[in-house]
């Protein structure tokens, strides 16, 4: 392939100006730091330091931020000022209504289900004879991207008529046993239901991987006296086991919420949101950029950003209590 040096030209002019511009960048701050002592002032020397990043994170989010925010008070062009319209066809529209509906599902079933197949997994296979081969076995999906697992399991939910082989792995058990093939996909609420399996296919190896390592942080000593007063195996599970761990349960609990509300690309690979599928953040980008209706995917944007807000504040509280 011939490589066309004068069509590459502002490119490379580009990113020679970005290279000699980080040159500089660098530059002045050794310059600064050189003529700052240190140990007298220590304030300006952090001040020099975090400058470049927060005047990066100010360009990167704040700025956005700001503007996705004045958006979401506009028309779809943005040309002009509309009010809460944008909030008001979120709640009211039944389009829209079905994408919150939908979103609601996903965030009430992901991280309960992760949290309970993962804690479940990491105790049948806690000190056994292949704990470790079984982890890596679990843990396998989460080496594959959303969309690779979503184009896995799309074979998996694949639908064929009733005269004609079966390629879809679901359709041909339920052939297996006299059964008549079904279109997985394509019937709602169910639909929600196949694709969450494949949220929680994914994410079951990251549940066991943090619950495991919890519960083997549990001092021996008090696992041993709970045998010694005769508990069962249930109650060791939620008098010792649970409670030993609460904390790691709360991180994958907040973990998996957080991930599941700006979750875009397996119901972007699997429906394209079509058959009431959509979630917030695949609705936010089909109004936005399939439909032209900025307005509208902005205020969903700020309406996710609401919803994640309150759960990274108290994973950071928890985080600071476990600290301390």
């Amino acid at each position: 392939m011939d490589f066309d040096f004068a069509a590459e030209q502002p490119k490379i002019l580009q990113l020679l100006l970005g290279v000699v511009a980080f040159c500089a960048v660098v530059a002045l701050l050794l310059l600064l730091l050189d003529r700052v002592p240190m140990r007298r002032r220590p304030w300006p020397v952090v001040t020099i330091l975090l400058a470049p990043a927060l005047l990066l994170l100010a360009i990167g989010l704040v700025v956005p931020a700001v503007r996705t925010t004045l958006l979401s008070f506009m028309s779809g062009d943005g040309a002009s000022w509309v009010g809460l319209d944008n909030y008001v066809w979120m709640f009211t529209q039944p389009e829209a209504v079905t994408v919150l509906r939908n979103t609601l599902i996903w965030v009430a079933l992901v991280p309960v289900l992760v949290t309970a197949v993962g804690l479940l997994y990491a105790v049948l296979v806690d000190r056994s004879r292949f704990e470790s081969l079984a982890k890596s076995l679990v843990f396998l999906p989460m080496a594959i991207s959303f969309v690779g697992a979503g184009i896995i399991w799309k074979f998996v939910y694949a639908y064929r008529p009733e005269e004609s082989d079966q390629i879809g792995l679901l359709n041909q058990i339920v052939v297996a046993f006299g059964g008549t093939p079904q279109q997985w996909l394509l019937e709602p609420p169910l639909n929600t239901i196949f694709l969450i399996v494949v949220m929680v296919w994914i994410q079951a190896g990251f549940a066991t991987v943090v619950l495991s390592a919890a519960i083997k942080g549990i001092p021996a000593e008090i696992v041993e006296a709970a045998r010694l007063d005769g508990a069962s195996p249930v109650q060791m599970f939620f008098r010792v086991t649970l409670p030993s761990i609460r904390s790691a349960v709360l991180v994958v609990l907040v973990t998996q919420s957080i991930g599941t509300l700006k979750l875009f690309d397996i119901v972007r690979t699997m429906t394209g949101g079509q058959f009431d599928t959509s979630v917030i953040a695949n609705e936010m980008y089909n109004q936005a950029f399939r439909y032209g209706e900025t307005g509208k995917g902005a205020a969903l944007a700020v309406f996710l950003f609401v919803l994640v807000t309150p759960i990274v504040v108290y994973q950071i509280r928890q985080q600071r209590e476990a600290a301390r």
